[in-house]
């Protein structure tokens, strides 16, 4: 049977994972996952802010296609994920004029008010669903105004879809990604032109051709012949991707997609764009089956990435799991904050940010690597709460268990802390979320797929999920949940 191949993008590191859809005896087919290449995610500082280092990202994938395609069966196709909004700005020959901003910019520093000065925040939320934040894509590009790179630009293209576009020579947009960005109608399937244009942005980046997931783009150029791989546009958003691969049934369930960021929400058949979820800092955002996935933005593990290279550059750097092992052993819910606090968005010195943070809540600084950590780790699980609890609300539906899927799902303490501050059951992977959701697409684009129900049946039968019981010590985490309520309730809305 073919093979399939994900290019999976994130904030340390890049992946070239190969699938492998194996039939089985009984019941649904099994998907066998292998890790062909990683490769480091290091951002460039220039004189001028931060950058991905997108040559290097793109020379990272050609090598681990290169190194998977001499390896076992004939693949079938390829599919590339990253995260969402930052882009590149090609000229009219289709060369990159402006390589894609680092999104934890400060250049993007109070555009979210100037958004909202040109058009109403209810009125555009309305129209894109996209929680406010200088992050995205319209946030950036209102930063660029008056830029030469933007005077020139022919074409913007989100990062997923530039290495699609160098792959095949094809440019499309992927309808997930695009759905990052505050520019997409998220009720019409399409670009926001009415808010392009009063925004006064360039409708001509916009005019390329928008596709769903599983699309065919193009052969891959690297391989000649008629025997080449079909680069595919999955699901490009990470985010996306991992949703569809939640193994979760028909019943409601909850999600924490828990990467560099924590994405925390429902899944929705139709958008909600009412004020009172834009007021709660909900997005609503594109998903696979024409799902939404009706989410908050929570800064993730992020956190601990910071301070893990800021405590690499001393004596005997700790890996995560040395950082998670010391966090057990440290006191509970000692020291708490809300890991939403504009200044922990940066870059720079985390742990003392963190216990700046603290310290200005009335809360202790945390004592040490390990109470730094575990004040990470209790955090995040009770943000999660906070969204989980107004998620619920807001969609009028309650969930009976949250799955926990990417990276974090690995963390056995957050996803233990998770289901004890939450207080239901936590379903941990697949920690490849993300790359198992890309290889799936791709095999419904091939048509051993139906759609997104048999896509989850196969994730179910193929990975085998760890399942936390909430403690039965309940007093002891609503107090710990009320002290964060008081914290993040009193910090002033942004």
């Amino acid at each position: 049977m073919p093979a399939y191949l994900a290019v999976a993008l994130g904030a340390e590191s890049g992946r070239v994972l190969r699938g492998d859809l194996r039939p089985a005896a009984r019941g649904p087919d099994r998907l066998v996952v292998e890790e062909v290449h990683r490769f480091a995610n290091r951002p460039v500082r220039r004189p001028d802010g931060l950058y991905w280092d997108i040559d290097g990202l793109y020379g990272g994938v050609t090598a681990g296609l290169g190194a998977a395609l001499g390896r076992g069966p004939a693949v079938a196709s390829v599919g590339v994920d990253a995260w969402g909004n930052d882009f590149g700005l090609l000229d009219d020959h289709g060369r990159l004029l402006a390589a894609p901003w680092h999104h934890r910019t400060s250049r993007t520093a109070g555009m979210v008010g100037r958004l909202a000065e040109r058009i109403g925040p209810d009125e555009l939320y309305a129209t894109t669903g996209t929680q406010f934040l200088p992050i995205t894509t319209a946030c950036q590009l209102l930063a660029m105004a008056g830029s030469p790179a933007l005077a020139a630009a022919e074409r913007l293209v989100l990062v997923p879809d530039l290495i699609s576009y160098w792959l095949t020579g094809r440019q499309v947009t992927e309808r997930t990604v695009a759905s990052t960005s505050q520019l997409w109608d998220i009720r019409g399937g399409s670009w926001a032109t009415g808010v392009i244009e009063r925004l006064g942005l360039p409708a001509r980046l916009f005019a390329g051709e928008v596709v769903a997931p599983g699309t065919p783009v193009g052969p891959l150029r690297a391989e000649p012949g008629s025997g080449a791989p079909l680069v595919v546009a999955v699901a490009g958003h990470d985010t996306a991707s991992a949703v569809a691969a939640v193994p979760g049934g028909p019943e409601p369930f909850g999600y924490v997609s828990c990467g560099t960021w924590s994405l925390v929400g429902l899944e929705t058949p139709a958008p909600i764009t009412t004020p009172a979820a834009r007021a709660a800092h909900f997005t609503n955002e594109a998903g696979v089956g024409d799902t939404v996935r009706f989410l908050s933005n929570v800064n993730g593990l992020w956190l601990l990435q910071e301070c893990r290279r800021a405590w690499a550059d001393g004596p005997g750097a700790p890996s995560y799991p040395q950082l998670t092992d010391a966090a057990r052993a440290a006191p509970a819910f000692r020291s708490l904050l809300d890991p939403d606090h504009p200044t922990l968005l940066g870059v720079g010195d985390m742990p003392a940010r963190i216990a700046a943070v603290c310290t200005a809540a009335g809360e202790p600084a945390p004592a040490g690597r390990a109470g730094t950590v575990r004040c990470i780790l209790e955090s995040l699980a009770c943000r999660y709460r906070w969204a989980l609890e107004r998620a619920e609300a807001l969609v009028g539906q309650r969930v009976e268990a949250v799955h926990v899927v990417g990276g974090g799902a690995a963390n056995d303490l957050l996803c233990q802390l998770t289901a004890d501050v939450v207080g239901r059951p936590v379903v941990a992977g697949p920690v490849e979320a993300t790359a198992v959701g890309n290889l799936l697409v791709q095999a419904m684009a091939d048509g051993r797929l139906a759609g997104l129900a048999q896509l989850r049946e196969v994730v179910r039968a193929s990975f085998a999920p760890r399942r936390h019981e909430p403690t039965r010590d309940r007093a002891r985490c609503e107090d710990a949940y009320g002290r964060f309520r008081g914290i993040i309730e009193g910090r002033p809305a942004t």
